[in-house]
């Protein structure tokens, strides 16, 4: 069948110590998973449903990228976070059973245009455009958990231009991961390739031109930003 249009690239993501790359198909996100940083958004932190959002997949970017200020904002946030890495199919899978389907992790940073977030939010409208924009998921190389193991508890931090601005443990999560593996797959299957990011801790701020901006998780490693001018 012929198409009107040329596909565009499949998005990937690095693999540690390695020339492959992983296809990334979907990026889920949870939001006010630490229950600091939803305090601090002004939100209730108790363990009530999570709720997730997505990003394109083409919104990956590799560690050490220097990206564009994005449009439209006056207020780009950085966000640090780990990646499970999805590598094998499920639905309806029983939380017993979730970390089977984990391929490996990475250092995420869920890039926010706050301003319009939050105006969606007082709208009560969707959170896709100050989310999803281009290159709002920078993503470290991925580590297989034949070498890093599985992840609840370790050093979550994030510094701009070498000053901390998020110091957390991932075993301050509200919702662990084999929790959010399962509750996912009870909504669609999933697959090889999908990301999900597990939220961030309190501290979130805001990124000018100029800064760098180093995500890093304790036994995983580290993803660097580098924020140029705007796009």
């Amino acid at each position: 069948m012929p198409l009107i249009f040329q596909p565009q690239p499949t998005p990937t993501i690095a693999v540690a110590d390695s020339s492959d790359r992983i296809p990334v198909r979907r990026i889920f996100c949870i939001g006010r998973n630490y229950a600091s940083h939803a305090r601090e958004m002004g939100s209730n932190p108790d363990r009530e449903p999570p709720f997730f959002f997505l990003k394109p997949a083409d919104s990956v970017v590799d560690d050490n990228t220097t990206i564009s200020y994005p449009l439209q904002t006056k207020n780009l946030h950085f966000e640090a976070e780990l990646v499970v890495v999805v590598g094998n199919n499920g639905t309806q899978i029983p939380e017993a059973n979730s970390l089977s389907h984990v391929w490996g992790y990475a250092v995420g940073n869920d890039l926010t245009r706050r301003d319009l977030q939050l105006r969606a939010k007082a709208m009560n409208r969707p959170w896709d455009i100050g989310k999803g924009f281009d290159c709002s998921a920078p993503i470290s190389a991925a580590y297989p958990v034949s070498r890093v193991g599985h992840f609840n508890q370790g050093t979550i931090k994030l510094t701009v231009n070498g000053e901390i601005k998020q110091n957390a443990d991932l075993s301050e999560l509200i919702w662990s991961i084999p929790e959010l593996i399962s509750i996912l797959s009870h909504s669609m299957e999933l697959k090889p390739g999908d990301l999900i990011m597990t939220g961030t801790p309190a501290g979130v701020g805001p990124l000018v031109p100029g800064d760098t901006c180093v995500a890093e998780i304790e036994s995983l490693g580290s993803c660097t930003t580098h924020i140029g001018p705007r796009g």
